[in-house]
C-alpha cells in the first residue's frame, strides 16, 4: 500500500508498512521547522512527486464546488492531487482536505483526530449585508464587510 503524507503525518513519526509518498511543498514545510534527527530519518524514507496538471485542475474543481477552495492551501491541493494521480491512501488530520478527498473518491487515514464524519459545503457571507459570494474575497465590495466563509445548508 502507498501512503500519501501530509506534513503533520510526517512529524508524528507514525509508522506505516508500505510505501511512503509526499509533494515537495510538504516536504519542504517540514524541513523548514527545523527536524530531529529521528525526523530527519523517517523523511528519508518518504519518495517526492509533483502531481499532473490534470490532476491538480480535477482538485481545484472539487474545492470549487464544496467551497473548500479559500481553506486549502497549495500545498494541501498538491497533495490532494498526488493522492488522486497515484490512487495512494492519503494521511491527514486536516478536515478540509478529508472533505476534498470523500469528494474525489480518495481514501485517506486520520493521523491523530478521528475524521470528518459527512462531506460539507460551503459558501461565502458576508457578515453585514448577508450576501452570497462565489469567489473568495475579504471584505464585501457593497457594505465593505468582513466576508466569512459558513456552513451551507443541505439542498
Amino acid at each position: 500500500m502507498e501512503y500519501a503524507l501530509d506534513a503533520s503525518a510526517i512529524l508524528t513519526g507514525r509508522q506505516f508498512a508500505g510505501e511512503l509518498v509526499s509533494t515537495p511543498r510538504i516536504t519542504g514545510e517540514v524541513r523548514r521547522k527545523g527536524l530531529t534527527s529521528a525526523e530527519e530519518s523517517f523523511l528519508e524514507r518518504v519518495r517526492v512527486f509533483a502531481p499532473s496538471p490534470e490532476a491538480a485542475v480535477r482538485v481545484a474543481a472539487v474545492a470549487r464546488s464544496t467551497g473548500d477552495d479559500a481553506r486549502l492551501s497549495p500545498a494541501d491541493a498538491e497533495l490532494l492531487a498526488l493522492a488522486l494521480e497515484r490512487g495512494c491512501v492519503l494521511v491527514t488530520d486536516d478536515y478540509s482536505i478529508q472533505n476534498v478527498a470523500t469528494v474525489l473518491g480518495v481514501r485517506y487515514e486520520p493521523v491523530l483526530e478521528l475524521g470528518i464524519r459527512e462531506v460539507r459545503r460551503w459558501h461565502r457571507r458576508c457578515t453585514g449585508c448577508g450576501r452570497y459570494f462565489d469567489e473568495p474575497v475579504a471584505e464585501c465590495p457593497v457594505c465593505g464587510s468582513a466576508v466569512k466563509t459558513t456552513r451551507r445548508p443541505p439542498p
